[in-house]
């Protein structure tokens, strides 16, 4: 490894400097917090006496690998549609090694976006405005000919939460929802992995959204409902519904709102016991634990119920 950091060898910033400048100096390297399925960092080069910062992710976890072979391909795909979307910023590609050839692992380079993570804003309708906003102009991308599409994470039919959930049989009827006929909907491109995580902040503004390496074509209410999951475990139903009110007003006659694609999206937060996300810990969010994880996604999975009856 080199002495500068422990985690990025010399052949990968041997790359990053191939892909930046050949002339180029490392002259930092911080690991970023707030994702647990890849490595990133923040590099900072120094080009003829102006620094530059990048970002560069690995894709460290050998079994996401195995079985999604084509991920730095997919994210780099991904960012070069998404960059299409106007008012909405995203990183932009400057390289990607697909195989790992030169990184011992796929990888993905990409510029830096100014802003922070905010997960406890002082403002919360003021928040979830702004990150339906940002949703809605990504959705208004051109979804033609982009090679991956929507799959859920989770096979509903397999759905068991009486080992943590007070209302089984209310998981079980949203399960048979799902597993029914699926709702015609409109395909847009979707980031497939949209929350408060994803999204940077500065000046009390979005200032971008990162995270593409699940960008595809699907339902808008797949990114909609998985950001409301997120909303509820985070600060309650009342975050997740504000958040679904601002995007609706955004988005207009362009979206027709399912509770099914809540219930698609909330299953694969149920799959398994709920737990607190190690993402949101890592950035410094407190006041969760899984008991309480637990009661919120059993009573967001109710709202949509109601949703679903009314």
């Amino acid at each position: 490894m080199n002495t500068m950091n422990p985690w990025l060898s010399n052949p990968v910033l041997e790359w990053v400097i191939d892909a930046v400048h050949p002339e180029a100096r490392v002259a930092s390297v911080e690991r970023l917090h707030g994702g647990i399925s890849a490595l990133v960092c923040r590099i900072v080069l120094s080009v003829h006496g102006e620094e530059r910062s990048v970002v560069l992710r690995l894709f460290t976890n050998a079994e996401w690998v195995r079985e999604q072979p084509d991920l730095a391909l997919r994210e780099a795909a991904s960012l070069r549609r998404a960059s299409r979307a106007s008012g909405t910023a995203v990183p932009q590609l400057i390289a990607f090694d697909e195989t790992g050839e030169r990184c011992g692992v796929p990888a993905l380079l990409m510029t830096r976006l100014e802003g922070l993570v905010v997960l406890d804003p002082p403002d919360i309708r003021q928040w979830v405005d702004g990150m339906a906003e940002a949703l809605s102009r990504l959705h208004q991308v051109d979804a033609a000919d982009h090679g991956w599409s929507f799959t859920p994470y989770c096979d509903a039919g397999l759905l068991d939460t009486s080992s943590w959930s007070q209302f089984p049989g209310k998981w079980r009827e949203a399960a048979r929802i799902v597993t029914g006929d699926r709702p015609s909907a409109a395909s847009r491109f979707i980031h497939r992995d949209y929350h408060p995580a994803n999204v940077l902040w500065k000046d009390g503004e979005v200032s971008g959204v990162v995270d593409w390496v699940n960008g595809c074509i699907g339902p808008a209410g797949i990114d909609v409902g998985h950001c409301r999951v997120n909303l509820a475990q985070l600060h309650g139903i009342q975050a997740a519904d504000a958040f679904l009110s601002a995007y609706r007003q955004y988005a207009g006659d362009s979206f027709a709102y399912d509770p099914y694609w809540d219930l698609v999206t909330l299953i694969d937060f149920a799959y398994w016991p709920p737990e607190v996300y190690k993402g949101w810990t890592d950035l410094g969010f407190t006041g969760l634990t899984t008991e309480l994880v637990a009661e919120r996604l059993d009573l967001y999975l109710l709202s949509i119920l109601d949703r679903v009856s009314s």
